[in-house]
């Protein structure tokens, strides 16, 4: 698990490599205005402005992995949500193949966070622009192999700390190979009862301790899955269901008990 690993053979997207660049995914959309359809990665050795949730800024040094598939997908606007759930399912399978199972601990955060315990490792980032049959998506993955921020305000890691050193190449065949299988599989969200289950399956606990701030509310309450269409489901602390498709989660550390 620690050792260096070859790439394996990706499925055939083209890829173009930057040395440097902004933001992978606004390279991404300056190609998709000058007419690239894709299916195509963007891969930077150094991102200098990239982008998370809510536009936070992310800066990521040569070592790590900082891609962005476009690709134009058929009649999907309602089901584009799900997708930084079919993301995060093929970013675990592409850390375990690449890293040889990966570190103990790996698992996803609703929507669009990897986490080693309770560190984030990767993150995503879904951007789209629809038109009457057609959405241009923009897929942004940030993986922290060999470093990793230490000003974001929550934990964070990166693989190598946890002895798995891969290269970005091997990760990002990998992810190809993945996003190809789990996107084929998903098919606009006719699929995605089981992308669902996949996800459930690598993330917390149910009813593990988690906090949702929407930007107008904040609540805290436990893991209770997710529904039908991909939104988490918190139970909260009067024993209410809730359903939220849009928020930053984190997670809630237990209070100690007192011994009796």
């Amino acid at each position: 698990m620690g050792g260096e690993r070859e790439a394996p053979v990706a499925q055939s997207i083209p890829i173009l490599v930057l040395d440097q660049v902004g933001s992978t995914n606004r390279e991404a959309f300056a190609l998709a205005e000058a007419g690239e359809a894709g299916p195509l990665w963007i891969i930077a050795r150094r991102q200098t402005a990239g982008r998370g949730r809510s536009d936070r800024p992310w800066v990521s040094m040569p070592g790590n992995l900082h891609a962005s598939l476009l690709t134009r997908l058929p009649d999907p606007p309602g089901a584009l949500p799900q997708l930084s759930l079919v993301a995060g399912v093929a970013t675990i399978d592409a850390i375990r193949q690449a890293a040889g199972g990966g570190p103990a601990g790996l698992r996803l955060k609703w929507p669009n966070d990897v986490l080693i315990g309770q560190a984030k490792c990767a993150g995503i980032l879904i951007e789209s622009i629809a038109s009457r049959n057609t959405a241009t998506v923009v897929i942004g993955i940030g993986i922290d192999l060999a470093w990793h921020p230490a000003d974001l305000g929550r934990a964070a890691t990166d693989l190598a700390a946890h002895g798995c050193r891969v290269p970005p190449e091997a990760v990002l065949a990998s992810l190809s190979e993945a996003m190809h299988s789990r996107l084929a599989a998903w098919d606009g969200g006719r699929g995605f009862a089981a992308l669902r289950q996949a996800w459930l399956e690598r993330a917390g606990p149910v009813g593990e301790m988690i906090a949702v701030n929407t930007g107008r509310k904040r609540m805290e309450g436990t893991f209770a899955g997710l529904d039908a269409e991909g939104a988490l489901v918190i139970c909260d602390a009067h024993g209410q269901r809730r359903t939220v498709t849009f928020g930053d989660v984190t997670l809630v550390a237990a209070a100690p008990q007192e011994a009796g």
